[in-house]
């Protein structure tokens, strides 16, 4: 079973020609809505893979319109809601704008992801065979509660180190390190937590080794068109290509990633599939608009079904 813990928000995204810069408007013709949260995305992504039933959300919506259509977003697309708590604020929202080559700008306003509380949890759902994920768009302290309970039952932890908090202290770092068995960042939040520890790196691979020595862990970090590499505890570095694609839209790609990897470890599978699959995955979300809506079916994963 994969437990996701984390954000779930409604998106507001405008295309236009240049994400502006402050102080600048840029008009556009119009507006969608979409669902978002990378905790909700995530959980999106893996569901589509592992299918219905395999794949648990937890956290926060408001009492409104876009919380309820959150949630059965999410059991439409096979995630079991029943651990979602609606409270008394209102539901995220993210204000994204996308440019003409597919890359974006995102404003969150959290909401009632901030309420969100590992007390939410039951202690049962977590055994040796489930996959925990977590991210950084509720309460950190919540999320490590959450870490530190499904660890004492033997589950698996993925933290998805993103956005990194400008206010996250060393010791937030080590705690995290502590409790996670890999560690998923991209390229930047690779050095950034690097440099936290006080060993400042200048390759995001040399980063990810040191992140993976200190924590006794393995560090994925998604490098986008290079594609995947993994740092093991051990010493080994592992790289993944990603398919040549021409992106439409990389909002939700490596939520995407993350999804499809924790999927693969629910699988037990090795980390190399898991590297292939997650690639993949989030390559086939970028040809489609919106971030949850263009996350592939299993059947579109030719890692996977080349496997059988």
């Amino acid at each position: 079973m994969i437990v996701i813990f984390g954000s779930l928000n409604i998106d507001l995204v405008a295309r236009v020609p240049v994400i502006p810069g402050p102080g600048r408007t840029v008009l556009a013709p119009s507006y969608e809505t979409h669902f978002g949260g990378k905790g909700a995305n995530q959980a999106v992504a893996a569901a589509r893979l592992a299918g219905p039933g395999n794949v648990r959300m937890a956290g926060r919506v408001g009492h409104d319109g876009f919380g309820e259509d959150a949630i059965g977003n999410l059991a439409a697309n096979g995630v079991e809601t029943g651990l979602i708590v609606r409270g008394s604020e209102p539901t995220g929202c993210a204000f994204i704008t996308v440019d003409a080559s597919g890359e974006n700008a995102i404003t969150v306003a959290s909401g009632a992801n901030l309420a969100a509380t590992a007390a939410d949890l039951p202690s049962a759902i977590f055994r040796a065979d489930t996959v925990l994920v977590l991210q950084m768009e509720v309460p950190f302290e919540q999320s490590l509660r959450a870490a530190r309970l499904a660890k004492s039952a033997g589950a698996q932890i993925v933290w998805n180190l993103a956005p990194v908090p400008a206010a996250m202290s060393v010791t937030m770092l080590r705690d995290l390190l502590d409790v996670t068995g890999f560690l998923i960042v991209n390229e930047h939040e690779a050095i950034d937590a690097a440099a936290r520890l006080g060993t400042p790196e200048t390759s995001f691979e040399a980063a990810a080794a040191l992140l993976a020595k200190a924590g006794r862990l393995t560090c994925v970090v998604t490098a986008g068109a290079q594609g995947a590499y993994a740092a093991t505890a051990d010493g080994r570095l592992l790289h993944v290509s990603a398919p040549t694609i021409t992106p439409v839209d990389t909002t939700g790609a490596g939520d995407t990633f993350v999804g499809a990897f924790a999927c693969m470890l629910g699988e037990q599978a090795p980390l190399q599939l898991a590297l292939e699959v997650g690639c993949e995955a989030a390559a086939l979300s970028c040809l489609r608009i919106g971030a949850q809506a263009a996350m592939p079916v299993r059947s579109a994963v030719t890692a996977l079904t080349d496997r059988r």
